[in-house]
């Protein structure tokens, strides 16, 4: 007995933790009793979540966690350098320093066997990738590390009084692995405010846990499972309309499952008397690009704004340089979601497109960043950017150019849409369940605000009661193995 137990609480590789599994919830409950004890603790209670937080990446990363450590002790203590330096060249050295530690641990797990195996192609050399773990989530927080310097640098932020503040920040469980990325300038005041969980506060928590459990456990992994990996495994064996619907059900999956995370991430921190600033909002109902890129992960789109693009130079050198700069930021985002001339080829292909789509708009359409479309007009700019972007997602979701070309082949050449009811017949509840993801994009937020309201009058016991059928469904309906989060491979 004492076996097992040691046994789930050690690290396995086959079994990162994850918020929809069973060990995270039992974990959490017994953590969430501590937290409660500790109300009136601040520091134990930082402490002692800080600590849960090093457990929570271990039990993602194993020995990797250290790299956690090395980051937030670098970081803090460059940022306070910084902050007291009065020698401009000094800070600029600093900042280059802090960027040196994050950006190379970075470039080592993640680009090291690509970079390694594109110059053995140029020198024509035999090039096998080399072992190396990639820990989960560790763009999450160094970019929310590499922020706070920045931010610190710029002057829009004073250092956080003290290593402990500065740890909890950054190892802080619910946004550790897969964001979303938060602001220190959004966070830092929450940290030493006395605790306090409102009625409405926990209504909200556990309606975005529940509704995060529901995406991803059920949807996202059920029409993974059973229709849209195969697809994707094997795109040469399938129709044109198989593969058309599998790059619909690979958008649904994608959004479910990170959406998914992030509701839950808020959920939990809610619990704890944190509030997270949203992170998605329904973006498969944007009218352009640009409209999408605001609401799609929409805390690394302002990361990447205000650390890459304005780095760049964004709009101040004029217009062409203005999109260029929306060119290599994209491409750096895409290079930033993996080492692959796929990824780069999805982010070059948006970056062109929100170029493509912001010189339309002024020179074509004069129309202002605040202009909406209405009525049919809305309908056919809705259609084409999600088009656009599930286009874009064949790149993304494949390994290889070979595999995303056959499958755009066949959508044109070998598209047979005599299969398509044969196809649907036989995956009913696959596609039920996509058509439920696609049309709760279009359900006004008074509805879920009515669902928090029922929540928040109906107390712990209608919570309690939400919670148990969620993980009802979520029981039927689940594989025998844990389907981690697409984003920790980020």
């Amino acid at each position: 007995m004492i076996d097992r137990i040691l046994e789930q609480l050690t690290y396995n590789p086959e079994e990162p933790m994850i918020f929809s599994s069973g060990l995270f919830l039992m974990l959490f409950l017994g953590f969430t009793f501590c937290y409660m004890l500790m109300q009136h603790t601040r520091t134990l209670r930082l402490l002692f979540v800080t600590a849960f937080s090093y457990y929570f990446y271990y039990k993602s990363s194993g020995f990797y966690f250290f790299l956690l450590a090395v980051v937030t002790l670098s970081d803090y203590f460059i940022a306070g350098r910084v902050s007291k330096s009065q020698s401009k060249s000094l800070r600029k050295w600093l900042v280059f320093l802090s960027l040196l530690v994050d950006l190379g641990l970075l470039a080592y797990f993640k680009y090291t066997n690509f970079f390694a195996g594109m110059w053995a192609q140029m020198v024509g050399s035999n090039f096998q990738p080399w072992d190396i773990f990639l820990p989960v989530g560790i763009s999450f927080f160094t970019f929310q590390s590499m922020s706070y310097v920045i931010d610190v640098y710029r002057g829009d932020l004073k250092p956080l009084p003290s290593l402990l503040d500065y740890a909890f920040y950054v190892s802080f469980f619910p946004q550790l692995v897969a964001g979303p990325i938060v602001r220190a300038r959004d966070f830092a005041p929450q940290i030493r405010k006395p605790l306090e969980v409102t009625n409405d506060m926990f209504a909200r928590g556990v309606f975005f846990i529940t509704i995060g459990l529901f995406k991803k456990a059920v949807i996202s992994d059920y029409i993974s499972l059973n229709f849209v990996d195969r697809i994707f495994d094997n795109p040469s064996l399938y129709t044109g309309v198989e593969n058309l619907l599998g790059a619909y059900g690979y958008a649904m999956q994608i959004y479910c499952d990170f959406s998914g995370y992030s509701d839950m991430a808020i959920g939990i921190a809610l619990l704890l008397g944190f509030r997270f600033p949203m992170n998605f909002n329904a973006p498969y109902t944007s009218q352009s690009i640009t409209d999408f890129w605001r609401r799609w992960h929409i805390s690394l789109s302002s990361w990447i704004r205000d650390y890459i693009y304005i780095s760049l130079g964004g709009n101040r050198k004029g217009k062409v340089r203005q999109y260029i700069n929306l060119i290599i930021t994209m491409l750096l985002g895409g290079l930033w979601h993996g080492a692959s001339l796929n990824f780069v080829a999805w982010g070059g292909m948006h970056g062109v497109a929100l170029a493509i789509h912001k010189w339309m708009r002024e020179h074509i359409f004069h129309h202002d960043k605040h202009y909406v479309s209405h009525g049919l007009r809305k309908a056919i700019a809705v259609l084409l950017t999600f088009h656009f972007v599930v286009f874009c997602w064949i790149f993304f979701r494949n390994h290889t150019f070979d595999d995303s070309w056959i499958m755009i082949t066949k959508i044109f050449t070998e598209f047979h849409p005599e299969v398509f009811m044969q196809v649907v017949e036989g995956y009913w509840v696959v596609f039920a369940m996509i058509a439920f993801g696609y049309l709760t994009h279009f359900i006004p937020d008074r509805w879920n605000e009515g669902c928090i309201g029922l929540v928040r009058r109906g107390g712990v016991i209608v919570a309690a009661l939400l919670v148990a059928i969620v993980i009802f469904i979520v029981i039927q309906v689940k594989s025998s193995e844990i389907q981690p989060f697409i984003y920790f491979q980020f």
